[in-house]
């Protein structure tokens, strides 16, 4: 019997790509096939190059993304069970936050509340993309009242506001929703969101116990985390940094927006910039947890890494791996892989209305 050990992705063969991981779902390679998908949107540049070029990728990436935005705004179902609204408050600095606010029409008694941090590596997108007005949507229509946050991002046509300025805002709707339980008609408030949007979900409840304030979240819904920071020189122990490199995201791509982030570096090990370097006296008194990865994800083995340091720390936690599935991959494509959608979704339905 040959004993050759198995190892998954680019750990056994540095030239693997996702269109021949076996693991891989197919109805997804298929999509990414026919958009040439598997090539990076936008070339990589430099690890070493200065800042003002990372601004000037990150405008591009986001471009890049936006193309796809109609396409994905006509696949989007009607929502005739919800009303969306949106309010503006005012942040520390004395900035607009916009939040858009999705109730379900009939709801008896108070319901749970999901505050929305969207994806974008805190750098890029906007809660108005359409990926995610249909997650909110979607989440609203079960029963949810959902918020979603507009925050300032590190670059792109929201920015150029570095951490903590998003981070800050995201703190201000959690505290404006807890303020407007009686008006919103909510009995628990419940943080969520993808990628860039799961860091600001585990952040903002750090800097939330940090402060003093925690009690005002009930629980934490973090998806795909992007927690880490060191993708220029990745960190050995997060193994699927090396395994996935490259598949749908990369560490280069990832190294280039970090800077977005944190220009200097100053913040590189600072929990509140990047959750994963968190130690036990900054998680315990943390509300429970769901850390939900992709099995083909870069960032998969940092978010289960958080999950580990939160169980060391005393705080009840969940880990959920969705298989077949690169990074955000059970929220991107809603209609092609509908049950892998509609279980993170009836997911996080279960997970708030159980707090």
């Amino acid at each position: 019997m040959d004993r050759t050990p198995y190892l998954p992705g680019r750990l056994s063969d540095p030239h693997a790509t996702l269109r021949d991981d076996p693991r891989a779902d197919p109805r997804i390679i298929a999509a990414l096939a026919a958009v040439n998908g598997f090539e990076p949107a936008v070339a990589p540049i430099g690890l070493d190059a200065p800042y003002e070029a990372c601004l000037e990728y990150c405008q591009a990436m986001e471009s890049a993304f936006a193309a796809g935005n109609d396409q994905i705004a006509a696949a989007m179902p009607a929502f005739p069970g919800i009303t969306t609204t949106t309010q503006t408050i005012k942040g520390i600095d004395g900035n607009d936050i916009k939040l858009f606010v999705h109730r379900p029409k009939s709801v008896e008694g108070p319901v749970p509340c999901i505050v929305h941090t969207h994806g974008g590596g805190m750098v890029l997108m906007s809660a108005e993309d359409p990926m995610f007005v249909r997650t909110r949507c979607t989440l609203a229509e079960m029963g949810l009242v959902v918020v979603g946050v507009e925050f300032r991002n590190g670059g792109g046509r929201l920015g150029n506001h570095p951490f903590p300025a998003g981070l800050n805002d995201c703190a201000e709707a959690v505290k404006w929703v807890h303020r407007n339980r009686q008006e919103l008609g909510i009995s628990k408030i419940v943080i969520s969101g993808e990628s860039g949007g799961g860091n600001l979900s585990c952040a903002t409840t750090l800097k939330a116990n940090k402060e003093g304030w925690v009690e005002h979240i009930d629980g934490v819904y973090a998806m795909c985390p992007y927690i880490c920071g060191g993708y220029a020189d990745p960190p050995a122990e997060l193994l699927s940094l090396y395994e996935n490199d490259g598949y749908s995201i990369a560490c280069q791509q990832m190294a280039t927006l970090v800077k977005v982030y944190d220009p200097e570096g100053q913040h590189a090990t600072d929990p509140l910039a990047w959750p994963y370097h968190a130690n036990s006296d900054d998680l315990k008194g943390l509300p429970m947890h769901v850390i939900s990865v992709n099995e083909l994800d870069p960032l998969r083995d940092e978010g289960l890494a958080y999950y580990r340091k939160l169980l060391a720390a005393g705080v009840p936690a969940v880990a959920r791996t969705v298989h077949g599935t690169p990074h955000a991959g059970d929220l991107g494509y809603p209609d092609l892989t509908p049950e892998i959608f509609g279980e993170t979704m009836r997911s996080i339905y279960g997970f708030a209305n159980a707090l």
